[in-house]
Parts: structure tokens; sequence; C-alpha cells
């Protein structure tokens, strides 16, 4: 224990140095605001794509989808890409009552494109899925 010098009868020291504490405090204060991320004021808005060409309607009872062996995806007799199908079918999903989708993949059509064909409708969650034209794999 620290003892006054003014003090005779060598009795301790009853004030506690805060400095120290302070000292620990402002330390810990400055790293919360160093670590705390600055707020974004940003809003961030997926805003629709201006296309040339407008969509192909999605049909109230069935909608064909046909992949050819030269990697096209045609929904309805039109070129689409993925995102764009994924598009169509959450639409399609939408409707009341569901459209049935009829998967129509050409002979020799590469296996890895009806795979991503088949995994966007996995993730559209498309409940009425039919496969078309199979007699055309009877040869293979």
């Amino acid at each position: 224990m620290q003892t006054t010098s003014s003090n005779d009868s060598a009795e301790p020291m009853m004030e506690i140095n805060t400095t120290p504490l302070i000292d620990v405090l402002l330390v810990l204060i400055i790293m919360l605001i160093i670590t705390i991320p600055p707020q974004t004021h940003a809003v961030k808005l997926d805003l629709p794509q201006n296309s040339e060409a407008p969509p192909p309607p999605v049909e109230p009872t069935k909608n064909k989808l046909v992949i050819t062996q030269t990697g096209a995806i045609l929904w309805n007799g039109t070129p689409v890409t993925l995102q764009q199908l994924r598009t169509y079918l959450d639409v399609s999903q939408q409707m009341n009552p569901v459209p049935e989708l009829h998967l129509q993949p050409e002979p020799n059509a590469r296996y890895e494109l009806v795979d991503e064909v088949l995994a966007v409708t996995k993730k559209a969650q498309v409940s009425k899925m039919g496969f078309v034209g199979n007699e055309a794999y009877s040869s293979f």
C-alpha cells in the first residue's frame, strides 16, 4: 500500500488512483468506435432491365420448353436465356391454375444444358412438369 509523505503514522492512503481506470475506459471507447461499421444510407434495388423485344407470353394452360442440339432453349418457340427462363417459370407458378410445363429436349441435346434447365425448374419449384417426346429416344 502507498503512504503519503505527510502521513507520520504510516497509515495506508485511502484514496484510489482513478487515472489508469479512466485511461483504460477511454481506450475501450476508442476501440469500440473504430470497430463499429459505418452506416450505409444506400438503398439497394433490383431495377428491371430494358429489353428490346417483348417477352414471350406465358400461356395459361401449358408452356413448351424445347432444348435444341445447338444449345438453344426455346420457350414456346422463342429463344431465351436461363435467367429469362427462371423469370417465366416464376410468373407461371404465380398463376391460378398453374400451367403445365412440357419439357422436350432433342435427342442430341447436350446433357449439361438439360441438367441446368432442370436445376432452374427445381429452383422455381415447378409443380406440374412432364417430359414430352420420349419416343425419340427409343432408337438410342
